[in-house]
């Protein structure tokens, strides 16, 4: 039973997808927005409520759109606004909305914005980003260290003042404190809401906003961890996750509530993203929802880590809304962390249904639904600036964003004509599409028949959860709602598991062999009373 009161977006399952990756439609090497659209009803079909698709947005590339130099246009390596609105017009016909990045942390140093605030320390933009004198001996004005390595600081001869930047040096940080900043921003969302968006993924929102006193941020106890970065030496206490975040949200919610049906969405990592995720969720007058990297680098997934990150959330009325990704363009394929010493097929499998039975909403990365591994990407080919920065001790995340597999016979695997901007993963040859079309019992199928019981069922969208006890290779729960009761079953392990289950249950849907009482590795199990 499917509750139809409900918010299209409480509980909706998003399928991202990284537009220089998924389809070259003019022959470049580059994915565009039209080979985006010529495939809508390919992702149509998987049963999916959004795309979101990553930037699209005018930008020199620098970190390929996380750098916007105009953020009302769209970059011609991938289209035009025309055909934006032909995408957007497509995905709504077979009723998929549209949820498009935002980057307010920082522009493009090739912005207009900034151009004319590092022209002078008088100009009308001139407080528009983060500005400071240098100390007495010339140093940076403080201790601060960007992600990308190095310290988030870069001399601007020009004014005489070094600007900030959490990232890439040509990644300006925004000076969001400020109104007319603020007023901008506004601006920017009723454009792109105005043109027929459906909702907006935040980028980096905890670094959107920096202390105005500058002070050190203090440096981080030893955890015995390998640290690659001099970002990782440090509390980012000052730096970042600024307390005027909560009430900035609260203006951009605002802006939302003046359109019907619209959603929000945050990006929220570090160390403490829950605490953030929550802030930033909390009652109705902020975002929908936020999502945090509790799986993203997670390197083996087990039932303990799993159940914490989730009672983490309760279903409580004042709690926010938690989202969940396994994948995304920043981190490496879960297949290739998670599955070690199993079947990939059969945790594919597994991993799918857990994802789809969790409490919140779910986002899928392109190719997730494939089961498509990491590709190892030699260095001459790397595009990441973070991982030719920090080779080779920070993994390339281009391993995760190679070209979408669409034909196992074609040279690019139907992706492009010509050699495209990241080398295929010839692994992903034989789980490419077509293949997967033919066999109706492939990886693709399946997430359809999962991506379908839970679009049907109102318990797994919404519904309460509550943790059971089970041997420590399962994480067993109920999913409950209105009467409706669901109890599903996850052996994570690479370990077989026995198991009873109290009361009178009847298979739903499953996979992996469970055979009564017994869990193989990688089985899942969802029953209804």
């Amino acid at each position: 039973m499917t509750d139809t009161t409900l918010p299209w977006w409480r509980g909706a399952a998003i399928y991202q997808i990284y537009p220089r990756s998924f389809a070259d439609s003019n022959g470049d090497g580059i994915g565009d927005l039209k080979g985006i659209t010529a495939h809508l009803p390919y992702v149509a079909s998987l049963g999916v409520d959004a795309i979101w698709l990553s930037p699209f947005f005018k930008s020199p590339m620098r970190d390929f759109g996380y750098d916007v130099s105009d953020y009302c246009d769209v970059d011609p390596i991938f289209g035009t606004l025309e055909d934006f609105d032909a995408l957007a017009a497509r995905a709504h016909e077979l009723g998929l909305r549209i949820i498009v990045d935002q980057v307010w942390a920082h522009t493009s140093e090739e912005h207009h914005w900034f151009i004319e605030s590092r022209s002078s320390r008088d100009n009308p933009k001139a407080n528009w980003y983060v500005w400071a004198d240098p100390k007495p001996d010339g140093s940076p004005p403080n201790n601060w260290q960007s992600v990308f390595g190095g310290p988030a600081w870069t001399w601007d001869a020009r004014r005489g003042q070094y600007y900030m930047h959490q990232f890439l040096r040509e990644q300006p940080q925004l000076h969001l404190h400020h109104p007319q900043v603020q007023q901008s921003v506004f601006d920017i969302i009723r454009f792109w809401l105005d043109r027929g968006v459906d909702g907006f993924r935040i980028d980096a929102i905890n670094h959107s906003m920096h202390d105005p006193k500058l002070r050190d941020n203090p440096p981080a106890p030893e955890d015995g961890k390998v640290r690659t970065r001099p970002f990782d030496f440090q509390i980012k206490k000052y730096s970042q996750s600024h307390p005027d975040i909560p009430l900035f949200l609260e203006k951009v919610r605002q802006v939302f509530d003046e359109y019907q049906d619209r959603f929000t969405v945050a990006e929220v990592g570090g160390a403490d993203s829950d605490t953030e995720m929550k802030a930033f969720t909390q009652g109705d007058g902020r975002l929908n929802t936020a999502y945090g990297f509790d799986f993203l680098y997670a390197p083996e997934l087990t039932a303990e880590f799993l159940r914490t990150a989730l009672v983490k959330w309760p279903a409580e009325t004042d709690e926010g809304w938690p989202s969940w990704a396994f994948e995304n363009h920043d981190a490496p394929r879960a297949v290739s962390r998670w599955a070690k010493g199993m079947d990939p097929d059969a945790f594919c499998r597994m991993k799918m249904l857990l994802l789809a039975c969790l409490r919140g909403n779910i986002f899928l990365y392109y190719g997730e639904e494939l089961g498509l591994p990491q590709v190892d990407i030699a260095f001459e080919d790397l595009q990441d600036p973070e991982a030719i920065a920090n080779w080779p001790l920070t993994l390339s995340r281009d391993g995760a964003r190679t070209p979408m597999p669409w034909r196992a016979d074609a040279t690019y695997l139907g992706f492009s004509d010509v050699k495209p901007w990241l080398p295929v993963g010839e692994a992903h040859r034989a789980l490419a599409v077509d293949v997967q079309e033919a066999q109706p019992d492939s990886l693709l199928h399946w997430t359809r028949k999962v991506l379908a019981l839970r679009k049907e069922t109102t318990a797994l969208r919404i519904g309460a959860i509550d943790f059971l006890d089970a041997p420590k290779e399962l994480l067993a729960f109920e999913r409950s709602f209105e009467g409706e009761r669901l109890l599903c079953v996850f052996n994570l392990s690479d370990q077989p598991a026995t198991w009873t289950a109290h009361g009178d249950w009847h298979p739903l849907l499953s996979t992996g062999g469970i055979e009564g009482r017994h869990f193989p590795a990688a089985s899942a199990l969802v029953a209804h009373a």
